[in-house]
């Protein structure tokens, strides 16, 4: 049976955001859209809690979650992955890790 041609629904990353120098990137931290906070709320929260975000891409990425649904926010090692997830969940984003 063939499979659907579906395309996956991933938004493209134009800027690399992790900023540790281990070589193990194997997770991503991806947040979904709620419709629950402001932009305000989103940025403040990405800017506290994800290692070298700035504003500007922080708010980037509101736009795209916004927009698409999703985005990747952060991409590291399994265990930065998780703690950035949790901090992010902690602040009541809809999160997962990949």
């Amino acid at each position: 049976m063939p499979t659907p041609a579906t395309p996956e629904t991933v938004p493209s990353i134009s800027e690399d955001i992790q900023t540790s120098s281990g070589t193990g990137f194997e997770s991503r931290v991806v947040v979904y859209n709620c419709d629950c906070h402001t932009y305000q709320q989103v940025i403040e929260l990405f800017c506290r809690f994800i290692p070298g975000m700035t504003s500007t891409k922080a708010f980037e990425l509101a736009y795209r979650i916004d927009h698409d649904g999703e985005a990747i926010v952060f991409t590291g090692s399994t265990e930065q992955a998780e703690n950035v997830a949790a901090k992010l969940a902690g602040g009541g984003l809809k999160v997962a890790v990949q």
